[in-house]
Parts: C-alpha cells; sequence; structure tokens
C-alpha cells in the first residue's frame, strides 16, 4: 500500500536546520525577504485594503494574542490566522510574489513562508526555526504541485489555492515540533480545505478572488496545525487515496513525484523571484520585447502585429486582447507585451489606470496573436518565441527560455535589495533598508517581533501646512482681459 503521505509526514517533522545546506538557507531567507516586500507594496490597493479591513475586525485579540503583523505599512498585529489570510493575499495583491520554476503551480512565499511567520511571531520562535519550517515546508509542496502535472489548472482549479494548505499545515507544523502522527493529520486536515477556481479567469469577471486564493491556503495550513495539534484527525492517504488530493483534484497525476529526491534533491532551489509584475506565462514574452527593444531601438508605434509561440496556457488562458480591468490586464499576455512597448515593465508602478486605459498599449494588445509551439505539446515549458513586425516589413525575433530570477540565473543579493526597496518605496527608506538587512541574517535573531513594515514618517512642516491650507482655499477667478 503506498504511503506517501506519510514519507512526507515523516520528512517534514524530521527536517533539522543543521541538515540544510547554505544555498537553501539562503533561497529561504530570499523567499521571506521577497514576499515582505510584496506585500508592503501590494497593501494599498483595494482589494487588499478589503482584505486588511476584514482580517482587522476579526482578528484583534488580546494584548497577549494579537503578536502577528501585517506587511503592510504601519500594519496592525492580529491573530496568527488572520494575519495569515491578509498578508497570503497582499503578496499576490499585485502579481510579484515568488513561485517555482518549472511552475507547478506553488507559490512558497504567500501561502506557506508567511502563515509560518505568523505563528513564529505569535508564539515567540526565532529565526532559525523558521528556515526549518519554510523550507520542510517547500519540500513537500513543491513536490506536490510537481505531482499534479498542473492538471488541477487544466480541470479549473487554481492551483496554488490547493497546494497551498500542505505547505502552510507542513511548515507550520515543523514551527511547533510536530512528531510523525501529528505531522500527517494536520496534511489530512490541510486537503480537505484546499480551494479555488479559475472562472475568475473564464469569465472576465471576479479577478479578486484570484488574490483571496492564496490568503486563504496561508490561513488554513493555521487551522489544520492547529486542529491538529489539539489531536483532530485527517485521512493519513491525503493525497494518494482514491478519493484524495491528487485524483480528485488532478485525474492523472504523477504521485512518485511526492517523494521523488526527498532527503536527497532540494526542491527549495527552484523558488524563483520574479522580475515583472505580471502572471509568470508572460514572463519570457515581457523578456524578449525588453532585449528587442534595447536591441533595435523602435517604438511601439512602429509595431504592426506581434506572434508569440508559446505553452497551452498562455494561447488560451492567458490569451485575452482586452482586459476588463487592472487585475486581468496583469494576467493578460496580449496587455503585458504591449505595456512592455510603452513603459518600465519590470516597475508595477507601470500597471495603473492611466495605462490600463492607454489607446495605444490597449490597441497594440489587440495585435498579438499567441500559438502552441511544438516544444510546448510534449512538455510543460513557459520559454515564448516572440515576432514583432514593424511598418517597414522588417521582422524582429528572439526566444526567451529563462531570466533573471529563475534558479540558473538568480538575482544577486544587490539586485534582491534593489527589488526589496523598490516595492517598499512608498515606505519608510531608512527602516526598510534596515529591515532588508536584518532578514539577510534572521537566522541568528532569537524573536520575530522587529519584522513589520514601517509607515513613511509625515512631514509637519509650517510651510507644508499652508501649502495643504492654501490648496483647500478656493482659487481666485480674475477676468481675462
Amino acid at each position: 500500500m503506498a504511503q506517501e503521505t506519510l514519507q512526507l509526514a515523516e520528512y517534514a517533522s524530521g527536517l533539522r536546520y543543521r541538515d540544510i545546506p547554505a544555498p537553501v538557507v539562503q533561497r529561504a531567507k530570499d523567499a521571506i525577504a521577497d514576499t515582505i516586500a510584496a506585500i508592503a507594496f501590494g497593501a494599498h490597493l483595494p482589494w487588499s485594503r478589503m482584505i486588511v479591513d476584514y482580517a482587522t475586525k476579526r482578528g484583534k485579540g488580546g494584548k497577549n494574542s494579537s503578536k502577528s503583523r501585517v506587511f503592510g505599512p504601519g500594519g496592525p498585529a492580529l491573530q496568527a490566522p488572520m494575519a495569515a489570510l491578509a498578508n497570503g493575499a497582499l503578496a499576490h495583491a499585485f502579481e510579484m510574489d515568488n513561485l517555482t520554476w518549472p511552475n507547478t503551480g506553488v507559490h512558497p512565499g504567500a501561502t506557506m513562508a508567511m502563515p509560518a511567520l505568523a505563528v513564529a511571531q505569535e508564539r515567540g520562535i526565532g529565526g532559525r526555526a523558521l528556515i526549518e519550517a519554510v523550507v520542510a515546508g517547500s519540500e513537500l509542496m513543491i513536490r506536490v504541485g510537481r505531482a499534479t502535472k498542473h492538471n488541477n489548472e487544466g480541470r479549473g482549479f487554481h492551483a496554488p489555492g490547493t497546494t497551498g494548505p500542505f505547505g502552510s499545515a507542513a511548515a507550520v507544523g515543523r514551527l511547533l515540533k510536530f512528531d510523525t502522527a501529528t505531522m500527517l493529520n494536520a496534511l489530512g486536515i490541510a486537503g480537505s480545505t484546499s480551494a479555488g477556481l479559475l472562472e475568475f479567469a473564464k469569465s472576465g469577471t471576479g479577478a479578486m478572488v484570484k488574490r483571496l486564493h492564496l490568503g486563504r491556503a496561508a490561513e488554513s495550513g493555521i487551522l489544520a496545525a492547529h486542529l491538529a495539534e489539539q489531536g483532530f484527525t485527517g485521512p493519513g492517504s491525503v493525497l494518494e487515496g482514491a478519493f484524495g488530493f491528487l485524483n480528485v483534484y488532478c485525474g492523472e497525476n504523477d504521485v512518485g513525484a511526492l517523494t521523488r529526491g526527498l532527503g536527497s534533491e532540494w526542491a527549495s532551489l527552484r523558488i524563483m523571484l520574479k522580475r515583472f509584475p505580471v502572471h509568470i506565462t508572460s514572463h519570457t514574452s515581457v523578456q524578449a520585447i525588453e532585449d528587442l527593444r534595447r536591441e533595435h531601438g523602435y517604438h511601439g508605434s512602429e509595431v504592426t502585429a506581434i506572434h508569440v509561440a508559446g505553452n497551452q496556457k498562455m494561447a488560451t488562458v492567458n490569451n485575452i486582447p482586452s482586459p476588463t480591468d487592472l487585475m486581468m490586464a496583469q494576467y493578460s499576455l496580449p496587455f503585458c507585451v504591449a505595456l512592455a512597448h510603452y513603459k518600465e515593465a519590470r516597475d508595477p508602478a507601470s500597471f495603473n489606470l492611466k495605462s490600463f486605459n492607454d489607446p495605444a498599449i490597449r490597441s497594440l494588445a489587440k495585435l498579438v496573436t499567441i500559438t502552441v509551439a511544438n516544444e510546448a505539446k510534449h512538455g510543460h515549458t513557459i520559454a515564448s518565441t516572440v515576432s514583432v513586425t514593424l511598418k517597414n516589413g522588417v521582422v524582429l525575433t528572439r526566444r526567451v527560455d529563462s531570466f533573471k530570477g529563475t534558479p540558473e540565473h538568480p538575482l544577486s543579493r544587490d539586485e534582491m535589495r534593489e527589488k526589496f526597496l523598490l516595492l517598499t518605496r512608498h515606505c519608510d527608506s531608512k527602516a526598510m533598508a534596515r529591515l532588508f538587512e536584518r532578514l539577510q541574517n534572521i537566522e541568528n535573531e532569537k524573536n520575530l517581533d522587529w519584522v513589520r513594515v514601517d509607515a513613511a514618517k509625515k512631514r509637519k512642516s509650517v510651510p507644508m501646512k499652508r501649502a495643504a491650507a492654501a490648496q483647500r482655499r478656493p482659487v481666485k477667478r480674475t477676468r481675462a482681459k
């Protein structure tokens, strides 16, 4: 009888910090810092404010029970489940959170690292134990993602909402020093909280829910772990059973991937940091446009057609020539490719309502066609070949199969710091620079109550007050002579 879930529970409960190689520790720290920065940027968005408001109203406890921070600027301290809900959703609020390469439908930072950090803050647990928990959760959750063969999304489920509870439960369970039996129950409970539908992509409406899926996954793992801690039980064959996660959510799957390389291959090293605030399916195409524009110096107004040869998902789910809102624009490959011709695609501030309504960008998006490349018909890839046709008849072509931020081309510490400060530029800049450096040494911290995002300091100078008052006074009009 197969016992893959049991083997994963044994591994997650038994992992020790001393067994984790330095590069894996560093990747875990990068994922934590990267996610906090993504949360800080995403916190100001209207859908984020709704979720934070909900979490704040329901997550405030007594003075000693509200210790887990929401990492928006000046964010509140809440009970761990509500902090995880908010942070998971805010991390994914603007398509900037980390995932895995190749894409397995797993978002480690949002769905797994943030709930672990929330519980660590709540219970006064230090940085070394957090790293241990994040790696245990990553090793388990990435393998669950691989085992799905991405067929959960083929069936209409939003993958990170379905895989996230397992990673969250494993990370929190390791943080709380679960034995194998308790960890097994936590995973069994987590399986019954997997959720998230892709209908928002098909209908073109309700894209806010995409962000909620990751927050709910983060919260669900804490629920599962807390119940298991009290003796609540869940099925021990939740992943591989006849009515378990893989068979029900995915149909065709690779159950062997659950334990393949477990203990010898570090799946955590496949965590990828995004460079662009777009869905991962658009990254290689946007990178191709950046490369072509830099090399040939052409302008978007010179383009008459753009063709992208990519994978099945690019040609179907993400082929949205006329997105109906800003969130769908980030999910739309044609829009992202068009925007890259007119704006700095690496800057999330480029994706705003002005850009969304820009006639030139929207017109160019309608000139994008997408087909499935031959290489994508025989395996999962996000490589793309982009051909740009100019008005003078010249066709510029570029194939991209990787980019900065992937495991093969990781961001350097300076590039990590640059991205962190870019995403937190509306916060207290000096505090954010200090926070980044401290997060890079988090394994030496005895507690994590200092992890928070400080809002920018308000200036209270008299001239500023006078200027504000002057703006409120009615303008005196004079007749034109």
